[in-house]
C-alpha cells in the first residue's frame, strides 16, 4: 500500500490555477514564489505593450506582466481587485498580473491532456497541456514560452 501511494505522490504535480476573465489557467507551484494583493505599477517608457511597468518588491525592482495581454485575451483596466503572482522564469523574477488565484491543486499527470490539434502554434506554445475536472477546463501555461528570455531582457 505504501509504494502504491509513493508512486502516486510522484506521478502527482501541484499547480497554482487562476482566472483572466472567464477562462481559467495553472502553472507549476515550484514556480510561485509569492503571490500579492495588487500594486500600482510605474510605466517603462518603450516597453513591450505586455509589460505594465514596474514596482517595487522589497527593494527589488520588479517587472509587471499583464497575463490576459500577453496571451491575446480581452485586457481589463487594472483594479484592486486583481493579484501579482511572483515567479521564477530561469534565473529572473516577474510578477503576472491575474484576476483571481483560485485554487491550489494537486494533479495526477496522466490527468493533464495535450493541448488540442487544431489550436494555433502559437496557442501551444504558451498552453502545454489541458486538465479537466467536473465542469472545469484548465489551460496549463509554459511560463519559459509565455516569456522568451529576449522579451524578458525587454522588460
Amino acid at each position: 500500500m505504501k509504494n502504491r501511494k509513493s508512486e502516486a505522490e510522484t506521478n502527482s504535480q501541484e499547480f497554482v490555477v487562476f482566472r483572466l476573465g472567464v477562462q481559467e489557467f495553472c502553472i507549476d507551484i515550484m514556480s510561485v514564489r509569492e503571490i500579492r494583493g495588487w500594486t500600482p505599477s510605474t510605466p517603462l517608457p518603450h516597453s513591450p505593450q505586455f509589460v505594465r511597468g514596474v514596482i517595487n518588491l522589497r527593494g527589488t525592482v520588479l517587472p509587471v506582466i499583464d497575463l490576459a495581454d500577453r496571451l491575446g485575451l480581452a485586457t481589463v483596466e487594472q483594479t484592486a481587485s486583481q493579484v501579482i503572482v511572483v515567479v521564477q522564469i530561469g534565473n529572473r523574477v516577474v510578477g503576472l498580473l491575474v484576476d483571481a488565484v483560485s485554487d491550489i491543486l494537486m494533479i495526477d499527470a496522466e490527468k493533464i491532456q495535450p493541448t488540442p490539434g487544431v489550436s494555433t502554434e502559437a496557442t501551444r506554445s504558451f498552453v502545454v497541456g489541458i486538465i479537466g475536472i467536473e465542469e472545469r477546463m484548465i489551460s496549463l501555461l509554459s511560463l519559459d514560452n509565455v516569456l522568451p528570455m529576449g522579451e524578458v531582457e525587454a522588460a
